[in-house]
């Protein structure tokens, strides 16, 4: 556990290498900067009442209380998400979850948000959307857990709330200078950047879907055959689709494939058989590479298609799970008992997971955009670079 730990904060550097070789070279550096910067606030926001609002043993069906406020009593007690995993372990590892997340969707400010508000989001966000979620998705007492909804690893929580959360801090920072003229239709600035994020990415989540069976067991294992199936399946599927309209290979094509293919199993990941992952792969990559279209119907300027990848990829890995998930790959760690999904004629879990990812959605966008609204009221928190910075 402290292994897998440790890899999914490889993934925050990933993340910050992704977004920066996307970009361009000058807006590069802050966005590395955002991703490390993410870790140092989201550990204290963890410590201080994250984890207890999140994981407290007393909590609500939607939020946790303060019992465990400044890791109070989080010691060798059994935690809530495994019997043998004790709280203070169970508490790093949820921490770096909590800090990817902020991580993943604070890339919206690319080119043109202000660094202080976007530090100041990250707590308020981090307790306001993604600690609810978390409750309600991973802790027995919240309504998703106890409705039967499935998440291995982070599908709502994690990818969802934030593709929805770059949505909303995107429509709220308005467009681009330039947005929609030949300056902005430029090439990622640094391909390399980009492939370097992607290892780091592709390594990491072995520790971010593998290590949430909480344990070394065969369920372990599992996740880690589809995660792997699901990130190759869906490179190539990407590249696939870049070719059939450029008539060249990308590899910035295969990269965001891969990443969609790895968003789109990580809900499953621990519930479904080996062969669905490549429909896992196919599909999640397919509909985020149309997906990454959407922002010109909505008129929003997602510089780096972090809804479509993290959104969409999200959404569609709920629903797949809803098909694929299989009573016996999750009785795989000898202890775990599910109804399954339609491969086990359990038709009503899809209505589930459509009802899970949908108020996660919701409220990651709402929520978001309230946040933003009032920050941006604050005397010295505008959202916005001036003009001149932008330049």
């Amino acid at each position: 556990m402290i292994t897998s730990t440790a890899l999914v904060l490889l993934m925050i550097p990933g993340v910050g290498f992704f977004y920066s070789g996307l970009a361009r070279r000058k807006s590069a550096l802050s966005l590395i900067w955002l991703s490390i910067m993410s870790v140092g606030v989201i550990s204290f926001q963890w410590f201080f009442w994250g984890y207890s609002l999140a994981f407290s043993h007393s909590a609500g069906k939607y939020i946790g209380d303060l019992s465990n406020f400044g890791f109070k009593d989080v010691l060798g007690a059994p935690s809530v998400g495994s019997s043998k995993i004790p709280d203070l372990l169970f508490a790093i590892y949820q921490g770096m979850f909590a800090a990817i997340t902020v991580a993943l969707a604070v890339g919206a400010v690319a080119e043109r948000g202000r660094m202080l508000p976007c530090i100041v989001f990250m707590f308020v966000w981090s307790t306001v959307i993604y600690d609810p979620i978390a409750c309600w998705t991973w802790n027995p007492s919240g309504w998703v857990f106890q409705l039967g909804g499935l998440d291995f690893a982070g599908g709502t929580p994690v990818h969802i709330s934030s593709g929805a959360a770059a949505l909303a801090y995107s429509l709220m920072l308005g467009k681009r200078r330039g947005h929609g003229t030949h300056e902005l239709n430029y090439r990622p600035h640094n391909v390399t950047h980009v492939v370097i994020g992607t290892v780091f990415l592709w390594v990491g989540w072995f520790g971010f879907n593998a290590g949430s069976a909480l344990s070394a067991n065969l369920r372990a294992v599992m996740a880690g055959v589809v995660t792997n199936l699901a990130a190759s399946v869906g490179g190539v599927t990407w590249c696939l689709l870049d070719y059939r309209l450029e008539k060249k290979w990308s590899t910035v094509g295969f990269c965001s494939g891969v990443i969609a293919g790895l968003v789109a199993i990580t809900p499953a990941s621990g519930f479904v058989p080996a062969w669905s992952a490549v429909v896992f792969g196919i599909v999640g990559a397919a509909a985020c590479n149309y997906g990454t279209k959407l922002k010109y119907v909505m008129g929003i300027d997602d510089a780096l298609d972090i809804y479509a990848v993290h959104g969409i990829g999200g959404l569609v890995g709920n629903l797949l799970t809803g098909l694929f998930a299989a009573d016996y790959i999750a009785h795989l760690d000898g202890a775990t008992v599910i109804p399954g999904g339609w491969l086990n004629k359990n038709y009503i879990q899809l209505a589930y997971q459509l009802a899970d990812s949908v108020s996660g959605l919701a409220y990651s966008f709402f929520g978001s955009c309230l946040i933003l609204l009032v920050l941006n009221f604050i005397p010295g928190l505008s959202l916005r670079s001036t003009e001149e910075d932008e330049i």
